[in-house]
């Protein structure tokens, strides 16, 4: 059964987004530079300090019973949501022969918060004695992977990884390697996050990442590598890629869109909330040496980019280390300023937008680039997107608080 030489490709995606719920309209919204940051749409709005973040537009009563939903956080709905559009998407038939031999692993930072938060103000403000009886089910962090289980009757692998901020990505790269090495023939991976709760909200207050609201336009909020971005935008969605080996692809005639050529992942161990140029070089370097490609393979990178004025210099400085004076050949751009920061489901979100990159030979812009800083000189694909006459090999950063990186290497297949 392990086989080590597998190739894994992508075959299906589904999302749910700030920017858009489906791949049309979040490639259409994505690619315009429009932005989903906007005043948060909640009573509690009042009370914060940052009343800024990137809501996504779902309501579960469109796609499922409400026995369904009822039993399910929301984190857990969009997760089921967008593995039953990327099963759809990819034309897979879940049978009884192929569930043995397909997984689930999925990314989430902080998994049912909405859930925990409810049990905490039905006992300590409402003054509540008993809880809702499927609380501790809704709010466990491997909910959603067990959803997806339960809906496709799938047998095989199910894990959630919980890494912070590269929680997903690190979930699709590790899913890969299941499949390459002959443990798996399908996965569905990606992640899902749904954190815009009071309590959860004050939290990042707190922590004092959040970014200024602009003053002329709160859509322009988040400004990754801009000389005046102020911080971060917490934003929610999901985003689920079904993998597949290429043998497995090929037998069923499936559309391939992209092989996921490499992966890697590295811990900088430096400091749980400051970004490290170790680090995150060490992880680059581990996707490049996984995929067995050169630095000038990589043609543009889909950055972590969060808009903080640590880690988007840090960033810069570690891919200047990786891909030295190619470095300022490379096309480089954060979409983190459209969607706001998905946190666990951050790196499947924009592993999606990569992959729609690749398939159209176009580049998401980094928007609200307004002033450059001078410590962030590359070429971060300022305000406008950018079509390219080809695009063959691109790359997707995650990094998290905690230090643990994850890049994802994705290439156009080709079968010489």
């Amino acid at each position: 059964m392990v086989n080590a030489h597998k190739r894994v490709v992508v075959t299906g995606m589904g999302v749910v987004s700030p920017i858009g719920n489906g791949l049309a309209e979040l490639s259409k919204q994505v690619f315009a530079g429009l932005s989903g940051i906007k005043k948060i749409d909640a009573p509690f709005v009042e009370q914060l300090s940052c009343k800024l973040a990137a809501q996504a537009n779902f309501d579960p009563a469109a796609y499922f019973s409400k026995h369904t939903y009822s039993m399910l956080d929301r984190t857990s709905q969009m997760a089921l949501h967008t593995s039953i559009e990327a099963v759809k998407h990819a034309g897979l038939s879940v049978n009884e022969a192929l569930q043995p031999r397909m997984g689930v692993y999925l990314g989430t930072g902080m998994g049912g918060a909405s859930s925990v938060e409810e049990g905490y103000v039905r006992l300590f403000k409402d003054g509540a004695s008993r809880l809702k009886p499927f609380t501790v089910l809704m709010s466990m962090n491997n909910a959603a992977a067990s959803a997806i289980a339960l809906e496709f009757q799938i047998t095989g692998p199910n894990q959630t990884f919980s890494t912070a901020c590269s929680s997903s990505a690190v979930a699709i790269g590790e899913a890969a390697r299941l499949i390459r090495h002959g443990y798996a023939d399908v996965m569905l991976a990606g992640g899902a996050e749904a954190l815009l709760t009071f309590g959860t909200i004050k939290a990042w207050e707190a922590l004092r990442t959040l970014a200024d609201e602009d003053q002329v336009d709160v859509s322009r909020s988040c400004k990754p590598f801009s000389l005046n971005r102020s911080g971060l935008v917490l934003g929610e969605g999901a985003a689920m890629l079904v993998l597949e080996s290429l043998e497995h692809a090929q037998a069923r005639g499936a559309t391939i869109y992209a092989e996921l050529a490499g992966y890697g992942s590295a811990n900088d161990s430096g400091h749980i909330t400051q970004p490290s140029v170790k680090g995150q070089l060490a992880t680059m370097q581990a996707a490049l040496s996984d995929a067995n490609l050169p630095p000038q393979a990589i043609e543009y990178i889909n950055a972590h980019g969060t808009g903080t004025v640590m880690n988007d210099a840090t960033e810069t400085n570690a891919i200047k280390q990786v891909f030295g004076e190619y470095a300022y050949k490379l096309s480089v751009s954060s979409t983190k300023g459209a969607h706001g920061h998905l946190m666990g489901a951050a790196g499947a979100l924009e592993a999606v937008i990569t992959l729609l990159a690749l398939n159209s030979n176009t580049l998401p812009p980094t928007i609200n680039l307004a002033q450059p800083d001078p410590a962030c000189d590359l070429n971060y694909v300022p305000n406008t997107a950018k079509t390219l006459p080809s695009l063959d090999c691109v790359m997707s950063n995650s990094f998290a608080f905690g230090g643990t990186g994850a890049a994802l290497i994705f290439k156009k297949l080709s079968l010489k």
